[in-house]
């Protein structure tokens, strides 16, 4: 089987969020796709299968540890992989648009001429907790100005990008807070030149912290699209290899909103397994 590792959101190597991405003529056992991500020992591993039609396909995320719901780095670099590398669908200029069906529904992956492709994922819906876990605040170490729940994660706001990067989780005891993960966020400030800043933390998903976590945008976007009156947003994530997101909602009110999330992606290895 061929593998690809990329690096997504990201315009140089060794920097962004590394995705493995195995294409495939039909399913494996779950069970040897499983053993296959934890042997990458990447945050995600994706699997994807060509279905029906010239530009849909099938696609499944992998952590170490488990299978997830959605992951937004690992669809990037797969659709990279379809576009310029496999299929190489981006060889039809009349082809800008590819599509994956998942456990998220229906995902649509457009390129534009720049190298840019962007993610047009389900906005998340957040409440504020009538309750919170007790380690979600003890194993951050930093009280937040506000605590949000999604469908998969926390988040919790701070005031500023400093105490962000500041933040030095205890992730034994967050790996008992029950969700994917804890998603930390502020404004960015002058130095960034980004509306917002975040960090991810998943130790519960075999991932102390991501180094770039797209999905998480789905709930990020939402709130500060709300916070500071404006649609289009740009992002920073703060991981060691840091990554740059450009993001856009999509909500007119009469369907369900959505998020654009845009990233660039560089090759990093090509190969082959033999399991």
């Amino acid at each position: 089987m061929r593998i690809y590792q990329l690096d997504a959101f990201t315009d140089r190597l060794f920097a962004g969020n590394p995705a493995a991405v195995i294409p495939l003529t039909e399913w494996l056992p779950d069970e040897q796709m499983q053993l296959i991500a934890s042997e990458n020992n990447l945050a995600e591993t994706a699997f994807y299968v060509k279905t029906d039609g010239d530009a849909n396909y099938h696609i499944r995320w992998f952590t170490p540890t488990m299978e997830v719901d959605l992951c937004g780095h690992a669809t990037l670099a797969t659709a990279y992989v379809v576009f310029f590398l496999e299929d190489k669908v981006a060889d039809d200029t009349s082809v800008d648009q590819i599509f994956f069906d998942s456990r998220s529904g229906q995902l649509k992956v457009c390129r534009d001429d720049n190298g840019w492709l962007t993610l047009d994922f389900p906005a998340d819906v957040v409440q504020k907790p009538n309750l919170q876990p007790p380690a979600l605040l003890t194993s951050v170490r930093e009280k937040p100005i506000a605590i949000f729940k999604g469908k998969t994660d926390y988040m919790l706001v701070y005031e500023n990008q400093a105490q962000i990067e500041a933040l030095t989780p205890d992730f034994r005891e967050m790996n008992t807070v029950p969700a994917r993960g804890v998603i930390v966020t502020a404004p960015g400030d002058t130095e960034s030149g980004v509306d917002f800043v975040s960090r991810f933390f998943g130790p519960q998903a075999g991932i102390d912290e991501d180094p770039v976590t797209g999905s998480a945008h789905t709930t990020l976007v939402p709130y500060w699209a709300e916070k500071l009156g404006k649609n289009e947003l740009t992002a920073k994530q703060l991981s060691k290899r840091g990554g740059y997101l450009r993001c856009k909602l999509n909500d007119d009110g009469t369907k369900p909103a959505r998020v654009d999330i845009s990233g660039q992606v560089q090759l990093y290895l090509t190969g082959e397994i033999n399991p």
